[in-house]
């Protein structure tokens, strides 16, 4: 059975949990689950006017960030999934910048989460070394949408609306090479019958393009209330970590994201815990990350 590969949030916003933490995690293999790897981590530093689904945050050294990288082997995905982008903002230097970067010469290849087509095919010529992965913010809640979003041959991978999570009837009439780009947003805490999710994340890239543009409100049932964990969990769309072993790696799906590059690193934390440590070092896992001098995770 193949191994479950897990797209982490927070590449810039949690730089410096993760300096900790991937250490942590090649030093001790034997405190993580065998069934699981890290296959990328993605986000976006503050400022970035292709930025869409949160607001970035950090203002890391793209170079320090990518160093890392290389040094563990892993993906980076820069988050640039502005729904709104028109041909004058493809200029951006900060942007264009951070692609040359990530599309440089090294021994991993980086990808970028787009939602605009507009943005995808400047992408797919000026940096034709970076895979494209198509953001669950597109909101495509029909399965057909989905079913050919998986065909375009433009995407490495696509995360569908969460709501599909659990639609296996239809899930397991897509092929393989289908299955092998779908990419589950497994802890989505928002509520299933949500109608203004497409214009939440809108207003995001509005926000992006403008930092006088007001904060959504959320008029869905006890969202004021923020992200929980504990409510995510009880999700019907959750994924959970018995979900993977037993229902999505049989059946040949491999590819799970964990949503919070907004929620702080001790969250984040809870997730890593919950979906990769064995029960019996995740004391020895907070330990080392609550004691390190490095780390301020409150």
């Amino acid at each position: 059975m193949s191994k479950a590969k897990f797209h982490l949030p927070g590449l810039f916003e949690f730089y410096e949990f993760y300096q900790v933490f991937l250490k942590l995690y090649c030093e001790h293999k034997e405190y993580f689950y065998e069934w699981q790897e890290i296959a990328s981590i993605y986000g976006a530093p503050e400022d970035c006017l292709w930025g869409g689904g949160r607001i970035g945050v950090g203002d890391n050294n793209a170079r320090e960030v990518l160093a890392m990288l290389n040094e563990y082997g892993i993906s980076g995905r820069l988050t640039f999934s502005n729904s709104l982008l028109q041909e004058h903002h493809l200029s951006d230097h900060k942007c264009n910048k951070l692609c040359a970067l990530f599309a440089g010469e090294g021994k991993i290849t980086n990808g970028v989460i787009v939602h605009s087509d507009l943005l995808a095919s400047y992408l797919k010529t000026n940096y034709p070394k970076l895979y494209l992965v198509s953001s669950t913010t597109k909101v495509q809640t029909n399965f057909n949408e989905l079913k050919l979003e998986l065909q375009r041959e433009d995407f490495s991978y696509v995360v569908p609306d969460f709501r599909h999570n659990k639609k296996m009837d239809e899930l397991m009439t897509l092929s393989q090479s289908e299955k092998d780009k779908v990419e589950f947003l497994c802890n989505e805490c928002c509520f299933v019958g949500c109608k203004d999710r497409k214009a939440c994340y809108e207003n995001v890239s509005r926000q992006h393009l403008d930092d006088s543009v007001p904060d959504f409100v959320c008029r869905a049932p006890n969202g004021s209330e923020g992200y929980r964990f504990s409510k995510a969990m009880k999700n019907p769309s959750f994924i959970s970590r018995e979900d993977i072993t037993s229902i999505y790696l049989p059946n040949g799906f491999t590819n799970f994201k964990i949503e919070g590059r907004s929620l702080g690193s001790a969250i984040l934390l809870e997730f890593i815990l919950y979906y990769m440590v064995k029960p019996e070092y995740q004391l020895e896992v907070r330990e080392s990350i609550y004691l390190d001098s490095m780390l301020n995770l409150f």
